[in-house]
């Protein structure tokens, strides 16, 4: 097996292949059909530099889930949920991985992955911006790494739980928050 290619950045897309079956689900679809297109064209943008892409999603406590199954799963679903998962399927060099909780980084190889592509810094985009995107954007800071959070490239239940979640990223774990 062939060792992976070093890319000092890397692109993490936290929960963007979603069946977004959930209470309170309805505002985050909203909102993220605008930021999955804003994440398409910065992974396009970022591929073209030579970085990789991570994708980390839910196992949704199937522990015998796979993420093709997940993502074909997603595709055939209707409107923004379905287009969601066809805009920003991963491509053939892309990474993907399940995870058990909210962070990327938690009971997952993406430590590791990072630590073999010699990685500095992450582009932290996704769902929900005050959870997932926000717990994987922490543990990256805590780990070292530089953290980038394009606003426009997450999404949230309401507008208000983004903007705190940007703002405690921003000056309490000094990630860069901007638009891509």
């Amino acid at each position: 097996m062939p060792a992976l290619e070093r890319s000092a950045t890397v692109l993490v897309v936290v929960d963007m292949i979603n069946p977004m079956r959930f209470p309170g689900a309805s505002g985050l679809v909203q909102t993220a059909l605008p930021a999955a297109h804003a994440c398409a064209a910065l992974k396009k943008k970022l591929t073209r530099r030579g970085c990789t892409t991570v994708y980390a999603n839910d196992n949704y406590g199937r522990w015998r889930s796979d993420f093709k199954q997940l993502l074909l799963a997603c595709q055939t679903l209707p409107g923004a949920r379905g287009e969601i998962a066809q805009l920003l399927a991963p491509a053939e060099d892309d990474l993907t991985l399940l995870k058990p909780l909210h962070s990327a980084f938690h009971a997952t190889p993406l430590e590791h992955l990072l630590a073999q592509m010699h990685t500095r810094e992450l582009v932290v985009v996704g769902v929900a911006t005050d959870m997932c995107v926000q717990l994987t954007a922490m543990d990256a800071y805590m780990r070292g790494y530089k953290v980038w959070v394009p606003s426009n490239c997450t999404a949230a239940q309401s507008q208000e739980r983004k903007d705190i979640a940007l703002h405690q990223l921003r000056h309490v774990f000094k990630c860069s928050v901007r638009k891509a």
